[in-house]
């Protein structure tokens, strides 16, 4: 399909064609990307929104352009915000939120579309909230989270639980790649707390994790008016060597049992249904902590262009501390057969990101 895209366009500069037709519908708002934890413009070297030669996934193509994204329409409209790499998502959110305002003040755009993904994918919350809270009506319009634990993540709570080295090696890391390299400011600890579900410390005066977060940060119309969310689980095929290791060598997330809340103390809500070496996660986040809003599918298309649809095979999940359904926490239907950076970059994979985002562009077209 990529090489019918390129064609398209080469016509186009020959004048041989009226138009070169990409596969996306522009979205009415712009959409603005929110990365993950240890993220930037671009993650421990890797782009962060690229795909495994650096091509921006939100870049939109003009006259004789390469390198950009030929999938999506020549005017969409793209932002790609940067927030602290390394803390919770209360400070995180609020740094978001100003970015989007600093971007709208810009450009003139009155709403937004948002994509998070990992941690992003709560920081959007957060910053949905803020942005409705400052400006008085719903400024998010379709808001997007991919891989995100929104329940938690074991592996926050594994690198907490083995205290100090680890721990250390992980400020040591904030430290340099996000002090040095890009801003001052980071918390390594507080991260790592806002990713395990339940507070993590009874004695450190603070009130953390993603429960007591979803709980200030819920699902709203009135902060986005669509809550959408995409779900990955590795398939044991190309996954990315760090998760390969962890997986391996540390312990593998048991991320498909039901329960509302941690009931087995590993760091997520849920339980492990006993079988663990099944791909009912994606090296960091499994599949009972993804899901908030409808649950999505992603369909690749070898002749076509890839979709994205609503899969009514899982009931919305409205509030994402109390499920109204085990499926929203144990099933398969419409999981992504990728690792957590695969969907981002972060390879070499074989997976399309310009047309997965492409896909995401144009489902946010039907409803913005």
């Amino acid at each position: 399909m990529k090489k019918l895209h390129t064609l398209l366009l080469a016509l186009c500069a020959l004048g041989l064609t009226t138009e070169a037709r990409a596969g996306a519908a522009k979205t009415t708002y712009p959409v603005v990307f929110a990365h993950g934890m240890a993220g930037f413009d671009n993650i421990l070297g890797f782009d962060y929104w690229g795909d495994d030669y650096g091509v921006f996934v939100g870049d939109s193509c003009q006259l004789l352009e390469i390198g950009c994204n030929e999938d999506i329409d020549g005017g969409q409209q793209s932002f790609v915000a940067q927030v602290q790499p390394f803390h919770n998502s209360e400070v995180r959110g609020l740094d978001l939120a100003n970015d989007i305002e600093g971007y709208m003040a810009s450009t003139g755009a009155t709403r937004v579309n948002l994509i998070g993904h990992s941690q992003g994918g709560l920081d959007v919350r957060k910053a949905a909230k803020v942005l409705y809270t400052r400006k008085g009506y719903t400024v998010v319009s379709v808001l997007v989270s991919v891989s995100s634990p929104h329940r938690g993540s074991p592996v926050a709570k594994y690198i907490l639980d083995l205290k100090p080295g680890v721990t250390s090696v992980i400020a040591a890391l904030a430290e340099y790649y996000g002090d040095i390299v890009y801003q001052a400011g980071n918390d390594a600890y507080a991260g790592a707390k806002q990713l395990v579900y339940n507070d993590y410390s009874a004695t450190d005066g603070l009130t953390t994790g993603a429960k007591n977060f979803n709980i200030n940060n819920p699902i709203d119309a009135r902060y986005a008016s669509r809550y959408v969310s995409l779900m990955t689980a590795q398939n044991g095929i190309n996954v990315n060597p760090a998760l390969y290791l962890l997986n391996e060598f540390f312990f593998d997330i048991d991320g498909d049992g039901y329960c509302v809340d941690d009931c087995d103390n590993d760091g997520a809500a849920g339980k492990g249904d006993g079988y663990a070496n099944e791909a009912d996660d994606d090296g960091l986040v499994g599949l009972n902590s993804q899901q908030m809003g409808y649950r999505l599918r992603y369909t690749e298309s070898t002749l076509g262009f890839d979709s994205v649809t609503n899969d009514t095979a899982v009931p919305y999940m409205g509030d994402i501390n109390t499920p109204s359904s085990s499926l929203q926490m144990t099933s398969t239907s419409s999981v992504i057969s990728q690792d957590h950076m695969d969907v981002v970059g972060v390879g070499p994979d074989t997976f399309d990101e310009p047309e997965f985002y492409a896909a995401i562009f144009n489902y946010i077209a039907t409803y913005d």
